[in-house]
This record gives C-alpha cells, structure tokens and sequence, in this order.
C-alpha cells in the first residue's frame, strides 16, 4: 500500500519553525525502534513492567535534561497540558495576558492582563490572582517576558503562575513557574506529544487513570521517548541561529522594514517583521510560489482574515498588524535560505 503523504514538505526552504519543527532523524529511529515496546505500562505482566520501566526513566529524563525538579505528566499537546494546568487554579480569579496563544485564552475570557507596546507585561502591574498564566515566549514576535520577576510577583500574592514554554524549552532555561508546558512537536518530536511540568502534583485535581491520576489515556510511549530524544539532542546550533537572525534583521533594516519588539530580548530562532504597505499574505504568496515557507501569526490562526490579536494587543492597528509576518529558523537553516528569502522580499519592495 503507497502513501499519499508527500516524500517531503513541498517548501524547499522551510522558515516557519515556529509552527512545528522537522522530525529529527534519531528520533525518528527512536520512535520506531520503541514500537516494539507496545505494551501497555499499566499492566502487571512482564511486558507491561518493562514498559513502565521505560516510561519512568522517560520522566526522569525529562526532568533532568530541563533541570526540572518537580514532577513531569506527559500529554498529548501543548494544549492539553495548558487546560490541565489551567485547571489548577482553585479560585474565582485566573487571568491571563493578553499575548497568550488561543489555548489559554479560551479559558481566560475577560479575565486579560494587558501588555506594552513591546509585548511585554508589567511585573509591577499584576492582578492579585489565584492563578496567572503568561507565555514565556511568545509564539508571533519570540519576545521573553520577565518570568522571574512575574514569578515573584504573583507567588507573593498567594498565586501560581502558569508558563507556556512551548517556544522555549530547549532554548532558554526554564522559568520558575508553578506549572509550565511544553510541546514536543516544537523541539523535533512528532506531533502529538506534549508535557505539564508541574511543582507540586497536590496543586492538581485527579482527573484520570494514568499519569499518577492526573491524565487518563494510555501513554503514548513510542513518542515520549521520541520526547526526551529531541530534548536531549545537541542545541550548539542556537548561537548560529542569532547570528544568522541578526543578519537577517539588518538586510530587512535596509530595504525598509520594521523589526517588531527589537528592542526587548528575544528568542534567537523567531522574529516578527512588518513591510509598511504590503499585506503578509501578498509576500507569503510571492514566497510560497518560490518554494519558501514563512507565516503570518500563528500557524493556529494564520488562515483567518481577522488581524494577529498579538499584535493589536501591542497597540498595532488593523491593517498595520495585517502587514506583519514571521520567520522562524531551525538547525537547518542556513545563510543561503535567508538570502533566497530576502530576494522575494526585495522584489515585493521594488515592484
């Protein structure tokens, strides 16, 4: 039987990942080499012992390549962990900032902690709440938000604080938060894996049969071991990705475009760009065509029309904000693809 699924992505120069990041090669051979171990790890017998031995060490090895010394509950996403994690604020008052992915903000309805123009929150400026959930980095602009400080702040008023880290992890040390989540997906892992890292498993309900009660489901271990592969895969490519973005910047500095939040540290692998007068999508078009895949937001909502909430969070009109698109690097990338990717751009601003 043939598949239908393309050999490879149809983009020959791939700049969105953001968005997902390729499967690594080890840990596809992982993955594969652990479809043997397919028993489930609730089971008494022998097979099932031995598939719950692997499941433990897998949490340790999450644990200890994060330097994380509380407890880790694997998920089937990002998403999932935030809802889980969400769910741990006993109280009537959970807020959450206004640049947050569409996962947290369907919980958080009005409940919205407003940021600067850079995106950022005021660590001064903070609710008294039973839980507050801020994104570490963000998803659109790659901006770090003060967590440490954040933190602090709302810890000392008897709150937790709930991070989204799925840009982060594996890239900038962990903040520390009460409850943080992570996405596999982002870090070279299949879709479909994700993790809740929390401080103290009394801070949530049980909710399930497995993960210690805390998730029903039978864990999926094939692809948490695929996992802890891509987080303990080499990450030295990082400070060549910095450069390589710093160059970027200063070649779209040139032909006339703004760098968002360039004054704020950022992720070295994501930044967020506006060509004054042009649409994102007319360049995500012209680069598409030329084999190039960038996005404009999110990839969650880049299919709508309606402008990146991000960036109207940021002060940023509607048409403005319709102008901004991003590019996100990866291991792979190289001077070359950003050249090709600059040569569209510049055609877009001369024609």
């Amino acid at each position: 039987m043939s598949s239908d699924l393309p050999a490879r992505p149809h983009a020959a120069i791939y700049l969105d990942h953001a968005a997902t990041v390729p499967i690594l090669p080890e840990v596809r051979a992982v993955v594969a080499e652990a479809m043997a171990c397919w028993a489930n790890p609730s089971s008494v017998h022998a097979a099932g012992r031995a598939a719950r031995a692997a499941l433990e060490d897998a949490r340790g090895r999450v644990a200890a390549a994060l330097g994380w010394s509380g407890a880790v509950i694997f998920t089937g996403s990002a998403t999932e962990a935030l809802a889980l994690g969400w769910g741990a604020g006993k109280g009537a008052h959970q807020f959450a900032s206004a640049v947050e992915h569409t996962a947290v903000l369907r919980h958080a309805g009005e409940s919205i902690i407003a940021v600067d123009s850079e995106g950022l929150v005021d660590p001064d400026g903070l609710p008294r709440a039973d839980l507050v959930a801020v994104q570490h980095v963000n998803n659109e602009t790659g901006i770090i938000q003060p967590l440490d400080r954040i933190a602090a702040g709302v810890q000392a008023g008897g709150g937790l604080l709930l991070a989204d880290c799925a840009q982060s992890a594996g890239k900038v040390p962990l903040p520390p938060a009460d409850l943080i989540a992570i996405a596999g997906h982002k870090l070279g892992a299949p879709p479909g894996i994700g993790a809740l890292l929390v401080r103290d498993l009394a801070l949530l309900a049980p909710s399930g049969g497995q993960e210690r009660g805390y998730r029903p489901g039978t864990e999926n271990l094939p692809y948490i071991l695929g996992l802890v592969t891509a987080l303990e895969a080499d990450h030295d490519w990082l400070a060549g990705a910095a450069t390589l973005r710093g160059w970027l910047e200063g070649q779209l500095r040139e032909l006339g475009l703004e760098v968002i939040a360039a004054d704020v540290a950022r992720v070295p692998t994501l930044g967020a760009y506006r060509l004054p007068g042009t649409a994102a999508t007319t360049l995500l078009i012209r680069c598409d065509a030329a084999g190039i895949a960038i996005s404009a937001g999110s990839a969650c909502a880049s299919g709508s029309i309606s402008p990146s909430h991000v960036m109207r969070a940021m002060g940023l009109g509607a048409a403005t904000a319709r102008e901004v698109f991003r590019v996100s690097i990866g291991r792979e990338t190289t001077r070359a693809d950003l050249e090709a990717l600059l040569a569209v751009v510049r055609s877009v601003v001369t024609r």
